[in-house]
């Protein structure tokens, strides 16, 4: 039999009998590896530990620890799913199943309702399939032969799929009395999933189209060991009760209303003022940093979008036309046109570059109802936007300028921890998804890398990710839960000025084009205050929160003394509230408590005499008397503290 050259990731080469299995190779190399072992890919094509190798190349060997190893692992549990809803339930149509982020799901079309209560026994029925340790065969069949097949088993959502596909061998993989259509790979056998957990039931659309029918989505996730499941569990049940909807309810900050308009945002009192407070430290800060503010109207000709590129590349985002007096007006998406047509209105020298004009400017962008989430995913938003003109030589300069501003901006708000992409044009994405000329996009990626690699700023590329008009640096911060959030954004853009024909005039009286750098900071505000809700489980920092102070008096002796306290305070604009219900102090402490007050003053007749307070803390409970002075000089302390922590871009991840 002739043998075949593996490559390994040591470098190091290893001979094999050609058709040996895969878990024969990991077998070769150490019992360990074969152990955990649960696929590979040879020359970036994904193997299972069943597969032949018929060929050499680069071999890398995944475990669970590897995302392609989860993914495998996740994908077999994605499917006993399936034969599980099979058994259980009459009629079911299968969909899809993939493996996620952290689990898998699986679609269904079935007459019965699922419910959560419905997961247990599902549950059972995949512990069963387990214990019967079916082996997982991986099946090719001719195009037709695989159509007749699911014909037969009346799984029209394959047949659909199959007939889509312009493969001639269709990949398929058997478990038992159970087929599903799948490239693989999997694991040998059912056998091998340990632990897993359903999650919950969605409805999902078939392929995403809200025009299609509607299925039955299951979710769940799978580990190989019962302990790390359950610390899974553990995190998703403190993400549930971070969950910026629920708290937004319970501390009555913001509401939706589906009279109104799904994905519209309503904001209540208190989030209002979160938001004012984000926003006047915003603009103080940008004012700061030599940005000038600005104001655009919310609608546009339709040629302006035309020209500005919008209309070709970001049409499904936006908002159907309306007719004004003959004319096509559209819902802006974005501000850029706008500042630029502001930009226009005089004659620029290279002397009056750079120019930077922010707006909180809300914009207006078509999301799927299937798509909308609370704060997160919305149809109105208002994004903490703003552009930069400058020249050439000036880009470097202000793009670090602006990297250092995000720094401050998430340090402020209590991020620490990131990760940093640089968002490039991909080789073999299509001309149409991408304006301007591929020399220009080049000499701008440049630009960006130069930066990152001036300010020791650890990143990696995202080949496909830039936008439309330009490449970018994309910063994404990580809660407390470490999870990723969409931060700012910072998109080089040299084709916007040359649509609409912006020019400055050089030293020698030349005209020439401006640069425009296109970026944002925090990014949308409702995204942004659903993140900070999450990430501070509704328990702001004393400077965001929307009450800072609540003074209890004991019985209404001591009213008129909590009220001079709170006087007090509010002379150095703490907000503050005095609780005097005819409620007992303890139920009083508590109801500060749940409205995450970050500090309760209780008064009686101990601190009228000697002129204090009893403080407690949102963290700490009772800490003891203080003399209002005291207790004052430390309350604007910590707020003028905000977020920071003297870290910054060393703690990026990549």
């Amino acid at each position: 039999m002739s043998e075949i050259s593996l490559i390994l990731p040591d470098g190091s080469v290893k001979k094999v009998d050609k058709g040996s299995t895969l878990l024969d190779v990991a077998r070769s190399i150490g019992p360990g590896l074969a152990r955990d072992a649960v696929g590979g890919n040879l020359d970036g094509q994904p193997l299972g530990l069943g597969d032949a190798l018929q060929y050499g190349g680069h071999l890398r060997i995944v475990t669970f620890d590897d995302e392609d190893g989860q993914e495998i692992y996740r994908h077999s549990a994605a499917h006993i799913l399936a034969q599980a809803v099979k058994r259980l339930y009459e009629d079911v149509k299968l969909g899809i199943g993939p493996a996620v982020e952290d689990g898998f799901y699986y679609d269904f079309d079935l007459p019965h309702q699922l419910t959560p209560e419905d997961l247990p026994a599902i549950e059972e029925e995949m512990k069963s399939i387990v214990e019967e340790d079916l082996p997982i065969e991986s099946i090719d069949y001719e195009r037709e032969e695989a159509l007749e097949r699911f014909r037969e088993m009346d799984e029209h959502y394959k047949v659909e799929l199959i007939e889509q596909m312009d493969d001639e061998i269709i990949s398929c993989y058997r478990q038992g009395e159970f087929l599903d259509l799948c490239r693989g790979p999997h694991l040998p056998s059912t056998g091998q999933v340990g632990a897993f957990s359903l999650l919950s039931v969605a409805g999902a659309y078939w392929r995403g189209d809200e025009t299609r029918p509607q299925m039955q989505r299951i979710y769940g996730t799978a580990f190989e060991r019962d302990k790390d499941l359950q610390e899974h569990l553990e995190r998703l049940e403190e993400a549930r009760q971070r969950d910026h909807r629920r708290l937004g309810r319970d501390l009555d900050l913001y509401s939706t209303h589906e009279e109104g308009g799904t994905g519209l945002i309503y904001w209540h009192p208190r989030g209002a003022l979160v938001r004012e407070i984000i926003e006047d430290f915003w603009r103080t800060v940008h004012r700061d940093r030599g940005y000038e503010i600005v104001y655009t109207p919310h609608i546009a000709k339709k040629d302006l979008w035309e020209t500005s590129g919008h209309l070709d590349t970001f049409w499904e985002e936006m908002y159907p036309p309306m007719d004004v007096e003959g004319t096509e007006y559209l819902l802006k998406p974005m501000n850029c046109p706008f500042h630029i047509l502001m930009y226009k209105t005089d004659t620029r020298s290279y002397r009056d570059l750079p120019l930077r004009w922010a707006e909180l400017g809300t914009v207006y962008r078509y999301e799927r109802s299937g798509a909308l989430h609370g704060l997160l995913r919305v149809r109105g938003l208002t994004q903490d936007d703003a552009h930069i003109f400058c020249r050439a030589d000036q880009v470097e300069e202000e793009i670090i300028g602006v990297v250092r501003l995000a720094e401050y901006m998430l340090n402020s708000f209590g991020y620490h921890e990131y990760r940093i992409m640089l968002s490039t044009r991909a080789e073999e994405d299509p001309d149409d998804k991408y304006i301007g000329d591929p020399e220009v996009w080049e000499k701008s990626q440049e630009a960006l890398r130069n930066v990152l690699e001036r300010m020791g700023i650890d990143y990696r590329e995202d080949p496909g990710e830039a936008k439309f008009y330009g490449p970018a640096i994309d910063i994404d911060v990580f809660d407390a839960l470490g999870r990723g959030w969409q931060g700012p954004t910072i998109q080089l853009d040299f084709n916007l000025p040359e649509r609409f024909d912006m020019t400055y005039v050089d030293e020698e009286g030349e005209q020439q084009r401006p640069v425009m750098i296109h970026r944002t900071v925090l990014g949308a505000m409702e995204r942004f205050f659903g993140g900070l809700i999450e990430h501070y489980r509704g328990a702001f920092p004393t400077w965001l929160a929307p009450v800072q102070v609540v003074v209890i008096p004991i019985t209404d002796d001591h009213a008129e003394y909590a009220e001079s306290v709170a006087r007090d305070l509010r002379a150095r604009d703490v907000r503050v509230e005095v609780d005097d219900r005819n409620e007992k102090v303890g139920y009083k402490i508590r109801a500060a408590e749940m409205d995450r007050v970050p500090y309760m003053l209780v008064v009686g007749g101990r601190e009228v005499e000697n002129e204090t307070v009893s403080v407690r803390t949102r963290e700490e409970g009772d800490i003891g008397p203080a003399s209002l002075a005291e207790f004052r000089e430390n309350l604007l302390a910590d707020i003028r503290e905000r977020g920071m922590r003297g870290v910054g871009w060393d703690h990026a991840r990549t």
